[in-house]
């Protein structure tokens, strides 16, 4: 994938997002996109459940930037303003809740109230998927209605993400982040990939710090553990993620994981995918 790719507003919001109909509480939206696609700043009456089928997004509010992976869907709620960049090549499933409906109120708010990064459970995914194959363009009958109120009961269910990778907006870092979403496994130092960013390892250093909260080797260590309850979702080994992000041995992955979570992966794993 390209290290450095535009960021094209060449997509609008989906009508979808506007339309107004308590009968019809949830509305499912579905768009293929390129890498580097974007959507200019903008905001909708419904509340929308960003996920990405494949691909891994970077979503901004006005409180924060995050990268998404298919293990995570994005809460924006109903009126707030975000942007959204398709860091890899992505298949986007959207619910928009309608606002007379919010499954997410009483539950914490993302920092300063805005957008929430949420872990997805295996039921989460079943419904969302199952609303994406449903017609809810017509008149919702009584087993879409079913549909629509189990989806918003489990939408409400879901914990915020106990792993959230914040993201930038600088170019020079955004050239440097994209490449390790595409390439977590890559160990060359920032001295090295500075050359990607045309800057040098002590501005991106800076960037690292001012843009996500996070140094560098802390930003990266974030990415792979990310990277690694994405592949656990897919059902990889811990000794093949071990290998394939990087990392020194199995156990030292173990370690890592466990030092984050409390719990080793596959135990994390079966609590992610029963919520």
């Amino acid at each position: 994938m390209p290290t450095d790719i535009a960021e094209t507003p060449n997509f609008t919001p989906s009508g979808t997002a506007y339309v107004l109909d308590p009968a019809r509480p949830v509305l499912a939206h579905r768009r293929s996109l390129t890498a580097g696609q974007s959507v200019a700043m903008h905001n909708h009456p419904r509340g929308q459940l960003l996920w990405a089928v494949e691909g891994v997004l970077r979503v901004t509010d006005g409180h924060g930037v995050w990268i998404v992976p298919p293990s995570h869907a994005v809460w924006i709620p109903g009126g707030m303003a975000h942007h959204m960049v398709c860091e890899t090549r992505a298949e986007l499933l959207n619910l928009y809740v309608d606002p007379s409906r919010d499954p997410r109120s009483g539950q914490a708010k993302g920092r300063g109230g805005g957008c929430v990064v949420l872990m997805l459970t295996t039921l989460a995914r079943a419904l969302i998927l199952r609303l994406g194959e449903s017609d809810t363009a017509q008149a919702f009958d009584a087993s879409l209605r079913n549909l629509a109120e189990v989806t918003l009961d489990e939408i409400a269910r879901l914990q915020e993400a106990p792993l959230s990778l914040p993201g930038g907006q600088d170019s020079r870092l955004t050239r440097v982040t994209r490449h390790l979403v595409a390439h977590p496994a890559d160990p060359r130092p920032l001295t090295d990939l500075a050359l990607l960013a045309a800057a040098s390892p002590r501005t991106l250093e800076r960037l690292f710090r001012k843009e996500t909260g996070l140094n560098f080797r802390q930003w990266r260590g974030r990415l792979r553990l990310l990277a690694a309850v994405e592949a656990l979702h897919q059902g990889q080994s811990s000794t093949a993620i071990a290998w394939s992000l990087g990392y020194r041995s199995p156990s030292a992955f173990v370690a890592a994981f466990r030092a984050h979570f409390g719990l080793p992966p596959q135990k994390f794993l079966q609590g992610a995918q029963a919520g």
